[in-house]
């Protein structure tokens, strides 16, 4: 994802918390409309601040593999189901085609139904047999509102 399009998500979960935020502050009598504003602007900061730092820890750790290879299309994904945390989670499935055992890491997303990113966690897949299949499970790291999707954004094999 390129540092655009990355600000470009943030920006609308920002205004997606901006509008869910609105109607809850201003029923507060004694706040004027500028505290209002200003406690709003600072709780989709938060929320932007959340995705933006979980985009860039998931950048790190891709940036710390070594002689890994693209990987995407051997990862699946099921269906993304929430526990009695409100968290929610989705089993990876990494097949290995290599001719030894190797290990992935893998970048899931989760978006509302609006297509907004909501999170991003980082999973690894440790030593997968050669010919093989391995699983792990991706969680995100607070709950989520909403029914969410899970993609994988990016998947190495190393």
């Amino acid at each position: 994802m390129t540092r655009w399009t990355t600000r470009a998500l943030l920006a609308a979960l920002a205004l997606t918390g901006l509008t869910g935020l609105t109607g809850l502050t201003a029923c507060s009598d004694g706040d004027s409309p500028s505290s209002v504003a200003s406690k709003v602007a600072s709780a989709a900061s938060r929320a932007g601040d959340a995705v933006a730092s979980a985009t860039a820890e998931a950048g790190r750790r891709f940036d710390d593999i070594k002689n890994g290879v693209d990987a995407k299309d051997d990862v699946r994904l099921a269906a993304p189901t929430t526990a009695a945390d409100g968290r929610t989670t989705v089993e990876v499935t990494a097949t290995n085609r290599a001719d030894s055992a190797k290990s992935f890491a893998v970048q899931v997303d989760f978006t509302g139904q609006d297509g907004k990113l909501l999170d991003v966690v980082v999973v690894t897949v440790s030593d997968v047999p050669a010919g093989g299949s391995g699983k792990a499970t991706a969680r995100s790291t607070h709950a989520l509102s909403g029914k969410a999707t899970a993609k994988v954004s990016r998947a190495v094999r190393y």
